[in-house]
């Protein structure tokens, strides 16, 4: 699917400022999306926003459907009685660079909880059936995901094949006993997940209204630990014990000679076929209800992914299987009609990847920071880079470009310095203008980028266990200055439609 030649920022909502530790889908929020108006920017790309578990990963998640509490507008809970003022006023100090993931995590769920039992409690007619009809709307989903939650809690956040047998399995006797001993925990999390579509539906409203899209992010695997895995483990690569058998991971390379080993279960690709893959496309139907473009992470997956035995210390025994290809996204595309898809085809691609990527005319992704290792044949330079995809200075999982540059060895830099030519411009800003110039549709920027931030702005390094998906901005950050120099970049290359003469701005 082609996309109108347009810019965007990369921010996951974690990192927008605020009082209470992270990120929330409040003011600053729509401070943010005013900004990227501002801006000429019509894409604001985030990572995943499912609840978050091992290492506070957004791509390692406790469903792949629900939202992440820790998001959650605490003002907007207290305007509306849950909250008690007095408990926001008595908040703990939380550093405003980075989120402090234990603190806040205690501090909001906490709060969260005594929030739901008020609404319990005291919520109007009116509230109460806008909360009973959210419930029936999702109950697909919901159901399994709130008592896998007040499971896990009931369990001191134990993995749930350690749980007694009787809940792994999911007998319906026992389950049904534990759903009315933890009523109340279950109907904190049906409240939480209320709470967060109500306020990320409003705040995407909003940005579409200003006419900005939302680029989300669905990983291709899901985490062991999760709702998905077990409530639906016939779709899974599981023994008896409901253990995994194979997991995943990429082979050895030029950078890893071990590869990596990710560990996710891999799905049963021949039980999902015959299902005409209902699971993947309630996934994407109900991700592309809170987004407008999807970013579907590890495509090379879908094509052939690295198939390796449970209980390896590493990837190197694996070997290659292949993917669902076309069937999958044939049935998704007859299901939910075109799909506004980006492909991350990042790493060792072989041609099934290109051939399944180009069938169904998904946009693939160029980084600029890999674009000077090689010669004028590299594939992301931008004179070899064709319309249909898009352009990065950088992605999460990249250094800033300023950090990137002080790393490289002179080579390498000297490469940069003579394809970008003269300039005046810092490495970072020269980067993001060379990307809004060229033919290729999409242009993004992490905003660290757009800061001129160096590493420790980083927001992940694959392969760190700890230290990452922590870095936030504040407010005084987003000066006009920045606000005007992209204006005038997406004016001059396309990416803005200009306005009429009377109501340009004034620096122009």
């Amino acid at each position: 699917m082609r996309f109108p030649r347009s810019a965007g920022i990369l921010l996951h909502p974690t990192s927008l400022p605020g009082g209470y530790g992270i990120g929330e889908l409040g003011e600053q929020a729509y401070r943010f999306i005013d900004f990227l108006v501002e801006s000429g920017q019509s894409l604001w790309q985030v990572l995943p926003l499912g609840p978050t578990g091992y290492a506070d990963s957004p791509y390692a998640c406790f469903s792949a459907f629900a939202g992440n509490p820790l998001l959650i507008n605490l003002n907007w809970l207290a305007s509306e009685g849950d909250i008690d003022p007095q408990d926001l006023e008595q908040a703990p100090h939380f550093p405003n660079e980075y989120v402090d993931y234990g603190p806040v995590i205690n501090f909001k769920m906490a709060i969260l909880h005594r929030a739901a039992r008020k609404f319990r409690a005291e919520a109007t007619s009116e509230r109460r059936e806008k909360f009973e009809a959210f419930c029936e709307e999702n109950s697909a989903w919901l159901d399994d995901y709130i008592l896998f939650m007040a499971l896990k809690e009931a369990h001191g956040g134990a993995v749930w094949n350690t749980w007694e047998w009787e809940l792994a399995a999911r007998d319906p006797e026992t389950l049904a006993a534990w759903h009315e001993r933890l009523d109340e925990n279950i109907f904190a999390h049906r409240y939480l997940q209320y709470q967060f579509f109500r306020q990320w539906d409003e705040l995407k409203k909003y940005a579409n209204d200003k006419g900005v899209q939302i680029v989300g992010d669905i990983p291709i695997f899901v985490a062991y630990d999760s709702a998905d895995v077990w409530a639906h483990p016939e779709l899974f690569h599981l023994d008896d014990d409901y253990l995994p058998t194979i997991v995943a991971g990429v082979p050895p390379d030029y950078f890893s000679p071990t590869g990596q080993l990710w560990g996710n279960p891999l799905y049963c690709w021949d039980k999902m076929a015959e299902g005409n893959y209902e699971w993947w496309i309630a996934r994407l139907s109900q991700c592309l209800q809170m987004v407008d473009i999807v970013r579907l992470d590890h495509f090379r997956g879908f094509a052939a992914y690295w198939e390796i035995p449970a209980g390896e210390p590493t990837a190197v025994n694996g070997k290659w299987k292949e993917g669902p290809g076309a069937p999958l996204f044939t049935a998704i595309r007859d299901a939910l009609g075109e799909l506004p898809i980006i492909a991350e085809d990042l790493g060792h691609i072989t041609e099934d990847v290109e051939e399944l990527r180009d069938q169904f005319k998904f946009p693939g992704m160029k980084i600029l920071q890999f674009a000077f290792t090689t010669d004028a044949t590299n594939p992301y330079l931008p004179h070899n880079c064709e319309p249909n995809c898009v352009i990065y200075t950088g992605t999460h999982d990249n250094d800033t470009t300023l950090g990137w540059f002080e790393s490289r060895e002179e080579e390498e830099k000297l490469k940069a310095w003579r394809y970008l030519g003269p300039i005046s411009e810092s490495i970072n800003w020269a980067l993001i203008r060379m990307a809004y110039r060229s033919v290729v549709d999409i242009a993004i920027a992490p905003l660290q980028d757009v800061l001129g931030l160096g590493n420790s702005a980083r927001m992940n390094t694959p392969g760190n266990a700890s230290g990452n998906w922590s870095w936030r901005f504040t407010e005084n950050m987003l000066r006009e200055e920045i606000s005007s120099k992209l204006m005038e970049m997406a004016l001059t290359y396309g990416r803005k439609e200009p306005e009429e003469p009377e109501s340009r701005p004034s620096w122009m």
